[in-house]
């Protein structure tokens, strides 16, 4: 096997990967504010039905929840599997297993903002849903932006996990090159891949979070 064929299939193997990244981190970002506020509901039954689910979500390896999410349709419901689901549940799973982290980071957030603030905003005539999106949204972002980070640096490794139902992402073609050429040269390319791909979610969100910062020195 050439080398430029090698570096082809981990190329591929490596856009299958940043697809998962961005695609996991644009629905679970929005979706943990949503399980966050539900967390936090009123209304005893809505509260304890997501605090089960975010117990569930990090309670259990994301591996056997890429599992069940690509097999339950068919087991549960008896319906046909195709290959082009395997990216959909690898998908899904990341997206429900990363809410719910989210969900705790965005939680404690909210809650780490002064009730002064929520006072102020009625006095000044500000509807709830005014004084969330325009006083508590900016400071609980600001917040929750290192923390958001360490898990973001996380999915960067965890993509690797979608090799458990069989989808050819960096690590898994690394793998089989490796297997095939009898090197662990593959394998150390893959992580010098991830490695440098943290580098540049770090890089980002440092500078996110310098933008934001309370204290700008």
């Amino acid at each position: 096997m050439s080398l430029l064929t090698v570096i082809g299939q981990l190329m591929s193997g490596m856009g299958m990967t940043c697809a998962i990244f961005f695609l996991t981190l644009l629905f679970s970002l929005p979706l943990g504010l949503v399980v966050a506020l539900l967390r936090m509901h009123r209304n005893k039954v809505i509260s304890v039905i997501t605090r089960v689910y975010i117990s569930i979500m990090r309670g259990t390896p994301l591996m056997l929840q890429v599992i069940v999410v690509y097999f339950a349709p068919y087991y549960v419901f008896r319906v046909q599997i195709s290959q082009s689901y395997r990216f959909a549940a690898v998908i899904i799973a990341f997206v429900l297993n990363y809410a719910a982290y989210f969900a705790e980071i965005y939680r404690s957030g909210i809650q780490s903002v002064p009730q002064g603030q929520y006072e102020a905003a009625q006095v000044l005539g500000y509807s709830h849903s005014q004084t969330f999106l325009r006083i508590i949204v900016p400071q609980v972002w600001k917040r929750v932006l290192p923390a958001v980070t360490n898990e973001v640096v996380t999915l960067v490794k965890d993509t690797s996990l979608s090799f458990a139902i069989a989808e050819a992402e960096m690590f898994t073609i690394a793998k089989q090159i490796s297997s095939k050429v009898a090197s662990i040269w593959p394998l150390l390319a893959a992580g010098l891949f991830y490695y440098i791909f943290n580098l540049l979610v770090v890089l980002v969100c440092s500078r996110v979070e310098k933008h934001y910062s309370y204290y700008k020195i």
